[in-house]
């Protein structure tokens, strides 16, 4: 469907989707109710905590931030490290520290004051168009569309939209202008999202619940369950990978801390090497040239990008406490207790690998 769309439709169709979600609207802790703006500082961290990210897995994380951390003063003011170790286990890591370096430059130079308009916000870490636009319109009422994976399936749907993502984007979002109520911005964008979350889902959408069934497209050809159509992605390539648990006889293990930059940049893991494109993080074949049995089993894991098997080795016998003190560790490397490895804020990867540890190594 390539016809503008009518004045009249418009108001029809986000009349329809608004007295919906005044009814319906998820119940989410950083959220207000349809018709209030929420606290800035909640809006802008659950949306990068949700880039990438279940709204459920979200959920569950969002309070634990909001208890340490109250406000993005706060935020700013604490060490990096705590933060990357709290966001350890949500992914994309790149997230946390942009959201540690944006939380300093809102608390430092903008006075611990959000800029309200989406250009001003995409001047920030890690907020893009995206993100600017739904922090735009749901924190500060401005008339901007937040096209998010949910609103894109509910606007192709709509308009039978038959263009393949991602070169639909720049049309999704036309439409979705075209139905923005400018006087609640941030209303329409969460009632999409909802809508698309509830309802228009990507599998056997209810059509039969739909506020929108009578104004769609796609419900009308037939289409719901095709749309929107996606072009094809190339097959993930596996990687394969080594990780080296060294424990001493006092049940520590040794661990370091990442480069800043990269894969799980910043997050403490086992010395690993050979999956990331990195050079080894030693200069033996070996951490310290130590010899290694490798365990039965290797620890399996999906990147956006590709697969990876990483496979295990373990020392015969832990280390004894001279052998430990004559290792010349390098920065960022330190010893922890096995058995208090929930709190030192392992990556997902590193969490199965720390299983695997606890339950086979010596």
């Amino acid at each position: 469907m390539n016809k503008p769309v009518s004045n009249k439709q418009a108001e029809a169709i986000a009349s329809a989707l608004l007295d919906w979600y005044a009814s319906h609207a998820r119940t989410l802790p950083w959220r207000a109710p349809p018709g209030r703006q929420p606290d800035p500082y909640h809006v802008w961290l659950s949306e990068i905590m949700l880039q990438q990210t279940t709204v459920a897995t979200v959920r569950r994380r969002f309070d634990d931030f909001i208890r340490r951390w109250p406000n993005v003063r706060a935020l700013a003011a604490a060490p990096l490290e705590e933060v990357m170790a709290a966001w350890a286990g949500l992914g994309y890591y790149a997230r946390a520290r942009n959201l540690h370096k944006c939380a300093q430059v809102v608390a430092g130079e903008l006075g611990g004051r959000f800029p309200d308009t989406p250009q001003a916000l995409q001047e920030l870490p890690g907020i893009g168009p995206y993100t600017a636009g739904a922090i735009a319109a749901i924190a500060f009422g401005h008339p901007a569309v937040a096209m998010d994976t949910n609103a894109e399936r509910v606007i192709a749907r709509l308009f039978a939209v038959e263009e393949p993502l991602p070169d639909a984007k720049p049309r999704l979002r036309a439409l979705a202008e075209a139905l923005l109520r400018p006087h609640v911005p941030g209303d329409f964008a969460q009632a999409l999202m909802d809508l698309g979350a509830m309802i228009c889902t990507a599998r056997k959408p209810a059509c039969g619940s739909c506020p929108l069934r009578a104004s769609c497209a796609a419900h009308a050809g037939r289409l719901a369950e095709v749309l929107p159509r996606r072009a094809r992605k190339a097959a993930r390539p596996t990687r394969v990978g080594d990780a080296f648990f060294i424990t001493r006889v006092d049940s520590h293990v040794l661990l370091r801390r990442r480069p800043a930059r990269g894969m799980l940049g910043g997050m403490v893991e086992f010395p690993s090497s050979g999956w990331d494109g990195q050079p080894a993080p030693f200069d033996d074949d070996t951490p310290f040239g130590l010899a290694f049995e490798q365990l039965a089993s290797e620890v399996r894991h999906t990147f956006t990008h590709f697969h990876l098997c990483l496979k295990l080795h373990h020392l015969a016998e832990p280390l004894g406490e001279r052998q430990a003190a004559a290792l010349a560790l390098p920065r960022g490397w330190f010893w922890h207790p096995v058995g208090d490895m929930d709190t030192v804020g392992l990556p997902t990867l590193m969490r199965k690998a720390s299983t695997f540890l606890r339950e086979h190594a010596p």
